[in-house]
């Protein structure tokens, strides 16, 4: 009865609701990142820039260059190729080299391969010029500029075929001149000298010349990209299926790639998309098939602008220039980023203010896969500052060291002559027995009376000894 009586009243009793308990922390976290991710396989559209040392270490040699090249320019700006050295901290300071007084004088001391220092025989005060192998290395780099005008006229040709009318402005052509291997005079030399490829006229609304492509040419449009993917199929065997519209994907070290973004990268590559050559005005661009296909156009507009340049490399600003005319993104920055396994933004070797584009599948341990001759002189210009003041230091003393040698060499050469002559004659037993010529020096004696003792002389002694014994009988 007490039994029942108990368990009754704790029935009556009223609950106090239990407190819910939370999900472990982990589980929650699978399951919503599990979710999130299932959702769609597109490409993340803000992703974290991931820093490759390679290219940006490349970029700082590029900076000392950069700074090497103005001042070069200033000294064969002058009507003798000389400056003083008190000129040039005012024309640094115009340049924004930012350097403080009397820096740029001792920047120059640092690069003794490409400036040479001197006193002027009349005025008394120090001028700087060029040393003959930094001058040498600017005529190659000019011939290699005059050689490759056939190539540059091929690349502007390409480079207005990809513009939707056809045509660019002068000047942001003109910007980017020294990436494209243009000259200086490119106006003259490549332009007006070409007048069946390019015209080149004034707008009447703004006023600014614009260079129009007169005739396209259908064998020129053909992206480098198609190329590699032809080598690829042919050479390798893959599905023409998977690589018909695929790009080569090199993400940078440290680069996190998961499951689902690799699956995300793998529908990306299959998706089909129309040609930067491609006149797309006449296409509905409204569909979200169409908006993809611009996207991934946009991304073989810029792998194709790069592939014409001679580094493989370009500004991000000066592809700005081009954004109108081709149809790219406006936040490039952030587009560019999302694909880190075609190209890389690096902030180095600008001071933060610039950023250069590379291509990655056209570098490999920061140097060109297939260098060109103008690549090749511009990087044997870049050496030359890259050498140290202690190396012309080394190279002096190599010299002197070398004539030392040299000197050596013949003082061996000819004491082995001596003592091989002292074997022939059975001289060096003797000198050895009497303890003399240890330093040398009656070893030369000897040597000299051994080298003026001819058949003459045994002659001579001959009639002497005759006289004596005539001399002696009387």
């Amino acid at each position: 009865m007490l039994v029942f009586f108990t368990y009754t009243s704790n029935l009556l009793k009223p609950r106090t609701p239990t407190p819910l308990r939370p999900l472990p922390s982990i589980l929650f976290y699978n399951f919503t990142s599990q979710k999130l991710m299932s959702q769609s396989t597109s490409i993340p559209k803000k992703q974290q820039r991931v820093r490759d040392h390679g290219y940006d270490n490349y970029m700082e040699v590029e900076k000392k260059t950069r700074k090497v090249l103005k001042f070069q320019s200033l000294i064969l700006s002058q009507p003798n190729q000389t400056l003083p050295i008190s000129r040039f901290d005012s024309l640094a300071r115009r340049l924004g080299l930012g350097f403080k007084q009397n820096e740029a004088g001792a920047y120059l001391l640092k690069f003794p391969h490409v400036f040479e220092i001197y006193e002027h025989p009349v005025q008394r005060i120090l001028y700087c010029r060029l040393t003959r192998k930094a001058l040498l290395q600017i005529d190659r780099k000019k011939e290699a500029l005059n050689a490759q005008i056939p190539d540059a006229v091929t690349r502007l040709r390409k480079l207005l075929m990809m513009s939707n009318t056809g045509r660019l402005r002068l000047e942001h052509v003109r910007i980017a001149r020294k990436e494209f291997g243009l000259p200086d005079d490119f106006e003259y030399s490549v332009i007006l000298n070409h007048p069946q490829f390019f015209r080149l006229f004034d707008a009447t609304e703004t006023r600014n010349k614009y260079i129009e492509i007169v005739e396209r040419d259908p064998k020129l449009a053909v992206c480098a990209i198609g190329t590699v993917r032809e080598r690829e199929y042919r050479e390798k065997g893959f599905d023409a299926e998977d690589i018909r519209f695929s790009f080569i994907v090199n993400f940078p070290p440290g680069f996190k790639i998961g499951k689902y973004y690799r699956i995300a990268v793998w529908k990306w590559q299959r998706v089909p998309y129309w040609s930067p050559y491609e006149d797309v005005s006449g296409y509905d661009l409204r569909s979200i098939e169409a908006q993809k296909r611009m996207e991934k156009r946009a991304v073989a507009t810029i792998h194709e602008l790069l592939s014409l340049t001679v580094e493989k490399k370009i500004t991000l600003e000066r592809i700005a220039h081009f954004r109108m005319a081709m149809n790219l993104p406006k936040k490039l920055k952030d587009f560019l980023l999302q694909h880190q396994g075609i190209f890389y933004v690096s902030t180095r070797g600008n001071y933060g203010k610039l950023h250069t584009v590379f291509l990655r599948e056209a570098y490999r341990k920061g140097e060109l896969i297939e260098p060109n001759d103008l690549y090749l002189a511009r990087r044997k210009l870049g050496e030359l500052v890259l050498i140290s003041p202690r190396k012309a230091k080394v190279d002096k003393e190599l010299v002197s060291f070398k004539r030392d040698r040299e000197g050596d060499e013949v003082e061996r050469v000819r004491r082995d002559y001596v003592e091989n002559d002292f074997e022939d004659f059975g001289v060096e037993g003797k000198v050895g027995q009497d303890g003399e010529g240890k330093d040398g020096s009656d070893s030369d004696l000897v040597s000299d009376i051994e080298c003026h003792y001819t058949d003459e002389d045994e002659d001579f002694d001959e009639t002497m000894d005759q006289k004596k014994d005539a001399c002696g009988t009387e």
